[in-house]
């Protein structure tokens, strides 16, 4: 599990209280999600520290300038309109993020459930199924995510939600990431954590289960083209999962969540 020690030399400059939290919660939360293997704790962990900058930055920074939101956002802002936003945060997430992720469209939800944590969870839906999981209120209280009694609780409970489990157990990186991130941004940083946090934790190698068991599944299913059975879970593997998502009327997001799981058990 985690020490206060290893959490120290890792994120040295973690907000107030964060390290003590962290490595007391340890204890528990990650068996209770199923994250049973050092590596699988590894992988969390390592999309934790990209995510939140090692303990920095629990909070999502919306403070973009004109070119920033033009790169970041190039369909929702022109020159012009990049200009009326620029370093106005709660306009920028009010604007972004309105009617997403169960935000009520023209209300304050964009920037009241702007991304915070150990994995940025956005949205008002977001919190209200991550809440609803712990038994915390954070509809009302969405700050709660970043207090160190909760902080990973939170995390690892959110990154259970996001369908990252049987990635993290088969130490697929590329698999963790896109059900994180929706893509692949930061990936070398994000391997870089990966092999500190390894080093760290020191302990046996999971036991690869999870894109094996995808990509034999497809396949299985009539994957056309098949895809490589190798344990990673790149383009193809992705495209396939889309494919399958679309032929059974589920959200082609290309992640393996609880109904796509379903899905595929029952096809």
């Amino acid at each position: 599990m985690l020490t206060e020690p290893m959490l120290a030399a890792l994120w040295p400059h973690a907000a107030d209280g964060l390290i003590a939290g962290m490595a007391a919660a340890s204890q528990t939360v990650f068996a209770a999600a199923g994250l049973t293997s050092s590596t699988a704790i590894a992988q969390a962990m390592a999309q934790f520290s990209h995510e939140c900058a090692a303990g920095t930055a629990l909070v999502e920074n919306l403070d973009y300038s004109s070119a920033g939101l033009r790169a970041t956002w190039p369909s929702r802002f022109t020159p012009d309109t990049a200009a009326q936003y620029a370093r106005q945060p709660e306009k920028i997430a009010n604007k972004v993020y309105d009617g997403r992720n169960g935000n009520r469209p023209g209300t304050e939800d964009g920037w009241t459930y702007r991304g915070r944590g150990g994995i940025q969870v956005t949205g008002r839906g977001n919190y209200d199924r991550l809440g609803t999981g712990l038994g915390l209120g954070l509809v009302a209280n969405p700050d709660l995510v970043t207090q160190p009694d909760h902080f990973l609780a939170c995390a690892v409970r959110q990154f259970v939600l996001c369908g990252c489990l049987p990635f993290a157990l088969a130490d697929d990186l590329r698999g963790v990431t896109y059900h994180v991130n929706g893509g692949y941004n930061g990936l070398d940083q994000r391997a870089a954590w990966l092999g500190r946090w390894k080093a760290a934790l020191a302990g046996p190698a999971a036991v690869p289960h999870g894109t094996v068991w995808l990509q034999t599944r497809l396949n299985a299913l009539g994957a056309a083209p098949p895809v490589q059975v190798d344990g990673d879970f790149g383009p193809a593997t992705l495209a396939a999962l889309r494919a399958f998502q679309s032929t059974h009327r589920l959200e082609p997001d290309g992640k393996l969540g609880p109904l796509t799981t379903q899905a595929l058990e029952a096809a």
